[in-house]
């Protein structure tokens, strides 16, 4: 009788040890992504990381390095991104996909080159600028944590008298991975 009941309880206690699924083992909050326009348009790379704090947001960083030297394409050299962003329509726990609306500040440092009409030179400026905008955007994660993302958004520069420009437009179609 006593082996009986032993077993028994032991058949419980394993059952009940694999019935319970630990769901924040398989929670994927950090994500890495790579945009992939700025990359085939011009010698131009942009990672971005992003935490996902919960279903309905997230913040991350956003760094360009534009590896040409051309200025005339593309007048920034190096710029780093702050951002949070705030998700819609998302029924499910840490989601953070679909349409998202985010706000964002910019780092900016390049080279401007401009024609001075007046002697006919070549005149470039080195510049660093700081702006604040917004952006709208699409996200798509599938189930094994590939990230696609279509993003679109507009800053405006803070402060004068700045050799850059007034405004930034902020964009990509980028790929990526949620880990």
């Amino acid at each position: 009788m006593k082996i009986k009941l032993l077993t028994i309880l032991l058949l419980f206690v394993t059952f009940m040890t694999f019935s319970q699924e630990n769901d924040t083992d398989n929670i994927r909050i950090h994500e890495l992504r790579l945009d992939g326009l700025k990359l085939l348009a011009g010698p131009i790379v942009e990672t971005s990381y992003e935490f996902v704090k919960n279903e309905n947001s997230g913040y991350g960083v956003s760094i360009l390095v534009n590896l040409g030297s051309d200025s005339s394409v593309w007048v920034e050299n190096f710029s780093i991104t702050p951002f949070y962003r705030f998700y819609f329509f998302n029924k499910e726990d840490y989601g953070a996909k679909g349409f998202f609306v985010e706000g964002f500040g910019k780092l900016s440092t390049g080279d401007n080159s401009y024609q001075d009409i007046f002697y006919n030179d070549l005149e470039e400026e080195n510049f660093t600028d700081l702006s604040l905008g917004m952006s709208l955007g699409q996200k798509w994660v599938n189930k094994n944590g590939f990230v696609f993302e279509l993003l679109l958004g507009v800053s405006r520069t803070l402060g004068a008298n700045s050799a850059g420009s007034e405004a930034y437009l902020r964009g990509g179609l980028s790929v990526g991975y949620r880990f």
